[in-house]
């Protein structure tokens, strides 16, 4: 699974920034049926967690209703300059994880 996040190039220390991930993934929700009919397993991203400076950030717990390549934003404070880490996990034992750098000016 990859994944695009979205930050600003810059941000000032204070300054309420948002922050974008969108996952490449299916999201099967186990009522569609295959060519042969058969039924497909679901599988989807159940829960994606954000840290900042390594302090969880955001936390989300997900279902069948979302859709493919699902899609969030959600906004935080810059603090200091630090990594802005993702790991997402699916049903099907899957993960992921991305990262982006976050600049800071005092």
């Amino acid at each position: 699974m990859t994944a695009r996040i979205q930050v600003p190039a810059t941000a000032k220390r204070g300054e309420v920034i948002a922050i974008r991930i969108a996952i490449q993934h299916p999201m099967e929700t186990g009522y569609r049926h295959d060519e042969m009919g058969q039924p497909i397993k679901a599988n989807v991203v159940n829960r994606l967690v954000c840290t900042y400076g390594g302090r969880e950030i955001f936390r989300a717990e997900m279902g069948t209703g979302i859709a493919a390549n699902p899609y969030l934003a959600f906004f935080t404070v810059a603090g200091k300059p630090g990594k802005i880490e993702f790991s997402w996990f699916a049903d099907d034992g899957d993960s992921g994880f991305a990262s982006v750098e976050l600049q800071v000016e005092a």
